[in-house]
């Protein structure tokens, strides 16, 4: 099992910058790549951006360019900057297991004032 634990999400005015954490625990050396996913309301959930175990990186192209996923030991970052309303979403950290398994965090909330 996988347990993962987001923060840093909050309300910040467009043009802004957060940062988002995911702190991960329980097997984490089963884990091949975290990614990160948002969902707004009424929308599906995508994927913002991944990186894998080697620190490869994919990024949505609405966020490439102004957000930036590292990881520094079980912690994935996600530093988000040059925010725009359209960023407003609950943030979730994805791990996907090398048994196939995936695991989730609870979320964190970004608001994006105009």
């Amino acid at each position: 099992q996988v347990q993962l634990v987001e923060s840093g999400g909050g309300l910040v005015q467009a043009g802004g910058s957060l940062r988002l954490s995911c702190v991960a625990s329980g097997r984490i050396i089963s884990i091949n790549s975290i990614g990160w996913y948002r969902q707004a309301p009424g929308e599906q959930r995508e994927l913002v951006a991944q990186i894998g175990l080697g620190g490869s990186t994919d990024y949505a192209d609405s966020v490439k360019g102004r957000f930036t996923i590292s990881k520094v030991r079980n912690t994935v970052y996600l530093q988000m900057n040059t925010l725009n309303p359209e960023d407003t979403a609950t943030y979730y950290c994805e791990a996907r297991g090398a048994d196939g398994m995936n695991y989730w965090g609870e979320g964190t909330l970004v608001t994006v004032s105009s």
